[in-house]
Parts: structure tokens; sequence; C-alpha cells
């Protein structure tokens, strides 16, 4: 295993490239603003030849994430399309027509249920769960929710996870998501079901929707993935056979402050399988 270096610009890194599966939340914005030189970065592969399809853990379905893509300044020529968990937890809804759902998850992600038939019971009546974060992720953690999951465990009710990501940047603090209450859900043995990075559905999907904008299928050793969390984007690449660009100003960024190169023992330490190259800021 080799030392990994910073390397500053996206250019030296996309010359073999057809492909761009990239992150949105730590890599595009942060919740709160975009970064107009990831946008700019990303523009330009696109206009180089290059096609970028957006993977991302929302618990919404694309055109909603467009939409806060939309407010935040991210414009429509960044990307050739989204695709999001929110999608691949609403086809396992239409494919289980007739059943009751306990929806865990705030207001704002309730168009991940529009156009559905999908009849919201309390838990006492569901015949599974959909979880899309925390009904307050200002304040409460997954521990909040243990008493409600051990019921569920004990109807052994399945658990849909709409957001495998446990925590999220939102300006510049770290709030919990859907995964944290999964992974719990998990721990206390109840089944779950992950839609979303780091698991394979949510890439096959991303690179059906690039080879329908490229007129052919992409070979893996032409795509590059691009993303700023262990556990999510780099497992997620490594599994699926594709290279990773990691991006270290998003959630691990207190790990990289003042580090300018990695040895061997700190890249196994920190990543087990390595990235291909790290950036603090995608710039073109």
């Amino acid at each position: 295993m080799t030392s990994l270096r910073f390397v500053e610009r996206l250019r030296d890194l996309v010359g073999g490239v057809d492909v761009v599966l990239s992150d949105i939340w730590g890599v595009v914005h942060n919740g709160l603003e975009s970064f107009p030189e990831a946008c700019a970065a990303l523009h330009t592969f696109r206009k180089q030849g290059g096609t970028v399809i957006l993977i991302t853990n929302a618990p919404r379905p694309a055109d909603s994430v467009q939409r806060q893509l939309r407010k935040l300044g991210v414009a429509d020529e960044t990307y050739d399309a989204i695709v999001s968990s929110g999608d691949l937890t609403r086809h396992f809804v239409s494919d289980h027509p007739g059943q009751k759902i306990f929806w865990v998850g705030p207001e704002r992600d309730s168009s991940i249920h529009r156009g559905l038939d999908a009849t919201l019971v309390p838990l006492e009546q569901a015949d599974y769960i959909i979880c899309t974060g925390l009904f307050d992720d200002e304040v409460e953690t997954a521990e909040d929710y243990r008493e409600m999951l051990l019921k569920a465990r004990e109807r052994k009710l399945t658990l849909v996870c709409a957001n495998p990501d446990i925590v999220v940047e939102r300006g510049d603090r770290l709030i919990y998501c859907a995964g944290a209450i999964a992974e719990l859900y998990r721990e206390l043995g109840g089944e779950v079901i992950f839609y979303g990075k780091p698991h394979r559905p949510i890439y096959e999907r991303a690179m059906a929707l690039a080879a329908e904008r490229r007129g052919r299928p992409a070979e893996l050793s032409r795509v590059l993935a691009i993303g700023d969390s262990v556990r999510t984007d780099l497992a997620g690449a490594h599994g699926f056979g594709i290279d990773l660009l990691f991006i270290t100003r998003g959630i691990h960024s207190e790990q990289f402050e003042g580090i300018e190169q990695l040895d061997p023992a700190s890249v196994k330490e920190l990543f087990g399988h390595p990235p291909r190259a790290l950036m603090r800021e995608l710039k073109w």
C-alpha cells in the first residue's frame, strides 16, 4: 500500500473517465449553501463530454432533491441526472401494495409518499416501518427511539431505511440521519432493509441512467465516484468496483486537519480500502 497525497484539481484525475457518480451533501453543498467551485468542476467535466450522475442518500424523490439544489443555487447544467435513496424506497412501497406503514421522519420528507397508495398508521397497526430520519434532528439522537424500536422488534416489523447515512453536515454542525436509527434497530435484533449508499442498487440505477444519457454502457474502469464518507461513499464505490475521489472537507474534516500526506499505516486505519485520491474541496 502506498502513501496518499492530496490533489488540487479534478482535471488531473479524469483523463480516462467517462462517468462521474458524485455525492451531493458534503461535496456540492452543506445543507445551507452550495459550493460554487464544486458545481463548476462538475459542469466543466460535462462540457468536455463527461456524464455526471448525482447519487444521494436523500430520503426524497429525485425531483424534490432537484428543487432543493435549485434553491441552493446549483444549476441543472451541473449534472445529467439524480438517483436518490428516496426513489428506491418508493419502489419498495409500490411493490408492497395494500400494506400499512409506520413512518418515522420529519414532515419535510413527506414527498417520499407522494402519489403512492400508502396508508400511514400508528406503530401498533403497521406492517412495516419506513424511516427517512428523526422527527426532530435538531435535538434528537437515535437513543430517543430505543423504546419505540423495542416495540417494533417485538412485532417483528421490518424497518426500511431511506437514508443509510449516520450523520450529515448542516452548516458547521453534524446532525443524525435515518441510518443512526436503522443501525440501532439492527443492534436490537430488528430486520433492516437499506436503500442508498453503500448498497449496490443505487449504483446500478446510476449506471443505467448514465448509459441512457450516453447511449451506451460505461466500463467501470472509466467511472469515478466522488464523496466524503468512508462508511457510505468509499465502501459503496469499493463494493461496486469503481474508484473514489475522497473529499476531506465533509463529515471527516477534523481527521484531516493539517495533514498533507497519509502514510500507508494511516491510510489503512482511516480507510481500509484506499480511495484513488484525496481532495480538500472539489475544484476543476
